[in-house]
């Protein structure tokens, strides 16, 4: 096994920022953050519009799946890989600007769908938008951080998977609460409309803001070291097939685990409506605020954790997210069995906490590994399996169980309990598998660097 490099030595390559870096650093953190954010607003509001959507278009449960997860994980997975490529060679900044415009557009488009064909073309489209942060956006903030506070900032960034969320709730509920006592909504320029297409009309506007705002960063100068050949990805797949054993590992060991996330966050509203008789107003303000309030501390003990324990543990950064996989499976496998609506929503706290921490060190994990011109394709590539599972099969397992094994809707209940306990269990088993392998790997990364 190769030396670890002192500690001193890394220090000297990897030196700490002065001000006026560390002001730029976090900057950048922030507009990233609220990109994210924005991004999961204008992906998760379809969530509070399933039964509007259900009635107007006189869709089953497993069709209503294909629009919350196949269809934005066909090409937010398939074209995030070919923008990664794009992203490795050319300005991050840029290519996160126009996907931010992108699936601003198409998420207004979403509430100009007159059918199912054209609202499933439409959430393709937002997927495609959105392709274009994640990789860019990791690969952009591990060359402004040093490798010591790296965990630290990409659990800031992850804040906007809940907070987005949440937003969405809090946001969303009230738009839908807003409108939804008229048949049609008439807005300026586009005419008459459901309330359902005004919501995804309404909360696709804070896009353009954040779009310009992005312009308005500094393309940082890449760093580490560097293995690639241009465009080709021969050097890449060489990189993966080395470490493969870690790269697999942690890939589908959060992808089990985003069937989990993205499969039980997808459903929660029509949980409480079906299982407690909550509006969609009253579910999206208290969980909405769950989200908010508890998945930035989550996602920041889990930035806190990994850095800590890097320090001592090269696999410190899987040892933070077996801490939050330990709060999530068990909180989310039994949150939708309880029979009073608000032991279910005070489940769900540490099922956000929990959730929260294998976020946001997943990914600062890869990027310990991955060259500095690999950065990009490669979190595409995991964002490309994690979503292909986790959003192509998350929210239609679920779908499934309820449709064709108990064949009733008011049944959604253990549909969710059985889907959290099985992936819950598996996701754990990988990472728990992965961890010496992962060890071996970032021993070798930082022999590279030393």
């Amino acid at each position: 096994m190769q030396a670890t490099p002192s500690r001193s030595a890394q220090e000297d390559l990897d030196p700490p920022l002065d001000r006026r870096s560390a002001l730029r650093a976090w900057r950048a953190v922030v507009l990233l953050t609220l990109a994210y954010i924005c991004s999961f607003i204008d992906r998760q509001v379809i969530t509070l519009l399933i039964g509007p959507i259900k009635q107007d278009l006189g869709l089953s449960d497993t069709q209503i799946s294909y629009l919350i997860g196949l269809s934005f994980a066909l090409f937010y997975t398939v074209f995030g890989f070919l923008i990664a490529i794009a992203a490795d060679r050319l300005n991050r900044r840029n290519i996160i600007a126009a996907g931010i415009f992108l699936w601003t557009i198409m998420t207004a488009a979403c509430g100009l769908a007159r059918g199912y064909g054209q609202l499933f073309l439409a959430r393709m489209g937002v997927g495609f938008g959105e392709g274009a942060l994640s990789p860019a956006a990791l690969s952009l903030l591990t060359d402004l951080f040093p490798r010591r506070q790296l965990a630290r900032a990409i659990s800031v960034y992850s804040t906007g998977i809940t907070v987005g969320s949440g937003v969405a709730l809090l946001v969303g509920g009230s738009v839908i609460q807003t409108v939804s006592g008229a048949e049609t909504v008439t807005l300026p320029l586009l005419g008459t409309l459901r309330p359902w297409q005004a919501a995804f009309i309404i909360v696709s506007l804070p896009g353009i803001p954040i779009g310009l705002l992005m312009l308005t960063l500094r393309e940082p100068a890449r760093k580490g070291i560097t293995q690639g050949r241009g465009w080709s990805l021969q050097p890449t797949l060489a990189h993966l097939r080395e470490h493969w054993r870690s790269y697999f590992g942690i890939a589908f060991g959060m992808s089990v685990l985003t069937i989990m996330a993205y499969g039980i966050i997808g459903w929660i509203p029509e949980h409480f409506r079906r299982s407690y008789g909550w509006s969609i107003g009253q579910l999206s303000l208290w969980y909405g605020l769950v989200l908010v309030c508890f998945g930035p501390p989550g996602a920041f003990l889990g930035g806190w954790l990994a850095d800590r324990w890097r320090e001592r543990h090269a696999d410190g950064y899987l040892r933070a997210a077996l801490v939050g996989l330990a709060l999530l499976v068990p909180a989310y496998a039994l949150f939708a069995l309880m029979q009073d609506p608000w032991m279910s929503l005070l489940w769900l706290i540490p099922a956000t906490v929990g959730g929260a921490i294998p976020t946001s060190v997943a990914s600062a994990a890869l990027m310990q590994l991955a060259p500095s011109d690999m950065r990009a394709r490669i979190s595409a590539l995991y964002y490309f399996v994690i979503s292909i599972v986790g959003l192509g099969i998350g929210p239609t397992s679920i779908a499934l169980l309820t449709d064709y094994w108990f064949a009733d809707e008011a049944m959604l209940r253990y549909s969710i309990a059985t889907v959290a306990g099985v992936a819950g269990l598996v996701a754990t088993a990988l990472l728990v598998w992965v961890r010496p392998h992962f060890t071996r790997s970032v021993l070798a990364a930082r022999a590279w660097n030393g």
